[in-house]
C-alpha cells in the first residue's frame, strides 16, 4: 500500500470561539493550503467542528478564490461530535438525522456539492449500525459523500458497524506518532504486563491491513517534540530521540519533520500522516517524508523506536 501525506486542517480558521471568520483568517487558510499543494498534498482532512465549523467556512472562501481547486483536491470531512449544546460541553451523536444534518451543513460551508469521505468522529455509545447504513445509503445515493470511514475506533467497532453498513469503510483515523507510540507497543509487548500500560485496542492494525481499510495518524507531527518545539517538557527519552532525529536529518540533508514522518510512514501498514499545523514553513519542511520512508533502513527505524522508547524491545 503506498501512503502519502494528508493536510489536517484543524488549525485554519482562527481561534475556537464564536467570533466572525475574517478576512486574515481565509488568507492565512489560503496560505496553509497552498503551502500544502506545493509538496504534493492532494487529500485534505476537515471536521465540522474544527474551529467551530470556522475551518470549513475558511476552505470554502479558499475554493471560491480559485475555481479550478476543487477539482484537484479531495476533501474529507468529519461529523459525530457536538459541541455546547444542551448545557453539555460535548457529547457524540451518530444517529442518522444528526449525520445527514451535519454533512449539509459541511457542505454549505465548504461551497460543494460533495465531500470525498465522511469519517464518523468518535465512537458513539448509543450508536445503532442500521441508523448509521440509511444515513450512508442516503448520501451517497445523493451523491453528496463518495467514501466512509471511521476515526478513533477499535477492529471490534469496525467489524460491528460492518454487520449493516454496504458500502466500504475505507479509512481509521488514530493517533499514531513516534510518540504515542501505544500502537507498537501493545502488539511487542503481548502476553507481558508491561502491556497493560498502553491502551491500543489489539487487532486493530491488523484487523484494517486485512480489510483494506487506510490508516492515517493524527498528531503524528508529535506536536514537534523531536523537531523543535519548546512547550514540552522532553523526557531523557525524548531528548535521545529528538537527538537522534537531528542527526539523522542532517546525514540525510533533510528536516526532522522529514524524519519523523518517514518513520511512521516506513510501517508496511501505509500508514498516512495527517500534518496538522498552520505554518506555510513547517509544511513544506514535511515534503520530504515519503522520499524518507523509503530510504529508511530496518537499523534505522528501529534505533529511532528504541531511543523514543527509553528502553530496549523486550
Amino acid at each position: 500500500m503506498v501512503a502519502e501525506l494528508v493536510y489536517g486542517c484543524m488549525g485554519l480558521g482562527g481561534d475556537w470561539s464564536d467570533a466572525a471568520l475574517t478576512a486574515e483568517d481565509v488568507d492565512a487558510a489560503e496560505q496553509a493550503i497552498h503551502a500544502a499543494l506545493e509538496i504534493g498534498i492532494t487529500a485534505f482532512d476537515q471536521a465540522d467542528i474544527y474551529r467551530q465549523g470556522k475551518s470549513e467556512a475558511a476552505m470554502g472562501q479558499v475554493l471560491d478564490r480559485d475555481p479550478g481547486l476543487r477539482d484537484r483536491i479531495r476533501i474529507q470531512t468529519k461529523c459525530g461530535i457536538r459541541l455546547g449544546e444542551a448545557g453539555l460541553a460535548a457529547h457524540y451523536d451518530l444517529s442518522a438525522a444528526a449525520i445527514l444534518e451535519r454533512v449539509r451543513g459541511s457542505l454549505e460551508r465548504l461551497r460543494t456539492d460533495h465531500v470525498d469521505v465522511l469519517l464518523l468522529h468518535r465512537p458513539d455509545p448509543l450508536l445503532e449500525p442500521a441508523e448509521i447504513a440509511a444515513a450512508f445509503t442516503e448520501l451517497s445515493d445523493a451523491g453528496l459523500v463518495r467514501a466512509f470511514g471511521v476515526s478513533n475506533m477499535s477492529a471490534a467497532q469496525l467489524a460491528f458497524l460492518r454487520t449493516e453498513i454496504g458500502q466500504p469503510l475505507i479509512v481509521n483515523q488514530l493517533e499514531m506518532s513516534l510518540y504515542k507510540r501505544d500502537w507498537l507497543e501493545s502488539g511487542i509487548l503481548v502476553n507481558q504486563p508491561a502491556a497493560l500500560a498502553h491502551s491500543f485496542p489489539e487487532g486493530t492494525l491488523e484487523y484494517c491491513r486485512t480489510h483494506a481499510v487506510r490508516l492515517q495518524a493524527w498528531g503524528s507531527l508529535a506536536q514537534g517534540i523531536y523537531s523543535g518545539s519548546t512547550s514540552h517538557q522532553p523526557t531523557p527519552p525524548d531528548r535521545e530521540a529528538a537527538a537522534l532525529v537531528a542527526e539523522m536529518a542532517r546525514d540525510k540533508d533533510t528536516t526532522p519533520e522529514a524524519i519523523v514522518l518517514g518513520w511512521l510512514m516506513r510501517h508496511p501498514a501505509g500508514i498516512e500522516p495527517v500534518i496538522g499545523t498552520a505554518s506555510p514553513a513547517r509544511i513544506r519542511a514535511c515534503g520530504d517524508a515519503v522520499e524518507q520512508a523509503g530510504r529508511m533502513s530496518r537499523i534505522e527505524w528501529y534505533r529511532l523506536f528504541t531511543a523514543a522508547r527509553g528502553a530496549p524491545v523486550p
